[in-house]
């Protein structure tokens, strides 16, 4: 198999290298019988999928470069939260490439458990949307104003048709009265 690297750190200005990373997972790599592809590395935060080698990991695991992926720990793969790094993950598995944990035996989709790996992680994904939608319907139903733009008083529709009434464009009606063009046109037309 053809193993691809993945490595990060999240500061370059602190003394910290991904050398420890990538000589335990070059070994790694050997103990298991892997020719190793190429060596993704980044120095900055995993809080965000924007990381030059990490975009580049992808790119090549779609063009089908590589089998599996190693990295030392999944905080070093992304930490965006579950959800994203579930999906990048996911992103691997749908394309046809494997993903492997130095640190974390679990994280192994190469393995005679590879279906219920990537089922467990599949339906953590699920259970993280449904908890994120019931936690907005909670704060939406808890707050005391409604989702979306507040109604405009009747004073204020009754001054929007009379302006609209002398001839003047939604625009200048705007620049006039602060209201927005697609708010009147739902008032006005």
């Amino acid at each position: 198999m053809r193993a691809a690297i993945y490595a990060r750190v999240s500061t370059k200005d602190k003394g910290q290298t991904n050398e420890n990373q990538l000589r335990e997972l070059r070994d790694f790599a050997r103990r298991l019988g892997y020719a190793i592809y190429k060596e993704y590395t980044d120095q900055e935060s995993g809080g965000n999928a924007e990381r030059p080698q990490f975009q580049q990991l992808f790119v090549d695991a779609h063009q089908r470069r590589f089998d599996v992926v190693l990295f030392w720990a999944l905080d070093r793969f992304s930490r965006e939260g579950v959800t994203e790094t579930l999906n990048h993950l996911q992103r691997l598995t749908a394309v046809g490439v494997q993903f492997k944990s130095f640190t974390e035996q679990y994280l192994d989709s190469t393995g005679l458990f590879r279906d219920a790996i990537i089922g467990f992680l599949a339906a953590i994904a699920k259970q993280e949307r449904v908890r994120f939608s019931e936690r907005i319907k909670t704060g939406q139903a808890r707050s005391s104003k409604k989702p979306g733009r507040p109604a405009l008083a009747p004073e204020m529709i009754a001054e929007l048709r009379r302006l609209r009434s002398t001839g003047l464009s939604f625009k200048k009606i705007q620049v006039a009265t602060g209201v927005p063009v697609a708010t009147m046109h739902k008032y006005l037309v």
